[in-house]
């Protein structure tokens, strides 16, 4: 049984420590500290004659005596100490370490605009940077020397292309029958219900389909994309890569975009007549229209090169999703909560980014029809 004895005398006191110093063993000692801490005791020994077996319970009753004197100035003197329980307690810190308290926080506002200004412009240097990478490696590609695994790609495309169709096909469809009972009853007012196929077809091939789309695109696939490589990177998969000399945005990014490039016209496409047949099927049910009939105003209202101009944009939107949902992932922290900051911050960003550049067009559209 663990057990102890306080000894003084002219200011020196002794420490004697007899039997198993073990986790099992009951060792109360709470006047311990005052003992030593008594202004009269300049000098702490120990005894161990009598010591038995020891553990980490011996380095904490040590301990706090040690705390115990140098609080008071004591001097102490481990040596009669076993040399493995002197080398524990010379890790352990003379003294109780304070709770650090948060230094107060001060709400000023030019200097996190500032903050904030000068991460915003580091953050659209490394896009940047991204971008530029990536489209090295877009030329690369055509010389056939770029550093990505083909299954990489088919995987890629894959789940950009079949695997949302129908998520794609869905919306597409219910925003072509929206349209559809919202232009009816609008334009049933002014007796002019055959002009609904005008109004779907022009809304869905110049503006909704491709916008419809990329949004779907940024909640399904960039989030993935994000989500993926930011795991990656709390796997230190990423810092793997680079310790191999394999850039990053040609392993990882390129094939993201460029499978995103290649599968969103075709998506586009394909909302368009998905689209048109939702306000197809309205317009027969509801409006008494015929299936040729309905065609036929959507083909005068829509010309060839509307269909064109959205698939543009759906490349340039596609390039969008791909850089900047990458981005989020690289600059991702190395935790499991990161990884779903990075996937939502990815979304956000790409439905802004969706809508400004939409706007963008909108203006060149406006431009070019003048």
């Amino acid at each position: 049984m663990a057990a102890w004895e306080f000894r003084s005398r002219n200011g020196a006191a002794t420490i004697a420590l007899s039997g198993d110093w073990l986790t099992r063993s009951e060792v109360h000692a709470p006047e311990i500290a005052r003992l030593c801490g008594n202004p009269a005791i300049r000098q702490v020994s120990f005894d161990t004659a009598r010591l038995g077996k020891w553990d980490s319970v011996l380095v904490s009753f040590v301990w706090d005596i040690k705390r115990a004197a140098t609080a008071n100035g004591t001097i102490l003197d481990d040596s009669a100490l076993p040399p493995s329980a002197r080398q524990l307690l010379n890790l352990l810190p003379g003294t109780s370490r304070k709770p650090r308290t948060a230094a107060p926080r001060h709400f000023r506002p030019l200097l996190w605009t500032l903050s904030q200004a000068v991460d915003f412009l580091i953050e659209v240097g490394r896009s940047t940077v991204l971008i530029a990478e990536t489209a090295t490696g877009s030329a690369r590609l055509l010389l056939g020397r770029v550093r990505f695994r083909g299954v990489d790609l088919l995987s890629d495309l894959l789940n950009a292309g079949p695997r949302a169709a129908a998520i794609v096909g869905t919306v597409n469809f219910l925003v072509g029958a929206i349209l559809a009972f919202i232009g009816a009853a609008e334009l049933r007012a002014y007796a002019a219900e055959t002009y609904v196929a005008n109004l779907v077809g022009v809304a869905s091939v110049r503006e909704l389909s491709s916008v419809v789309t990329a949004i779907v695109m940024a909640g399904r696939t960039g989030g993935a994309y994000a989500a993926r490589i930011a795991t990656m990177r709390g796997n230190d998969e990423i810092a793997a890569l680079r310790v191999l000399g394999i850039p990053t945005s040609e392993f990882l990014v390129l094939p993201s975009v460029i499978s995103l490039c290649i599968a969103m016209p075709i998506l586009y496409l394909l909302g368009c007549f998905i689209s048109i047949a939702g306000g197809l099927a309205v317009s027969t049910f509801s409006l008494g229209f015929t299936a040729m009939q309905y065609l036929r105003e959507t083909l005068d209202a829509v010309p060839l090169t509307d269909f064109v101009f959205g698939a543009v944009k759906s490349i340039a939107f596609a390039g969008l999703i791909g850089i900047v949902s990458c981005r989020m992932g690289l600059k991702a922290a190395r935790s499991a909560r990161a990884v779903g900051d990075a996937a939502t911050g990815a979304v956000v960003a790409n439905i802004l980014g969706i809508i400004a550049l939409d706007a963008l067009f909108a203006v060149i559209m406006d431009a070019r029809g003048q």
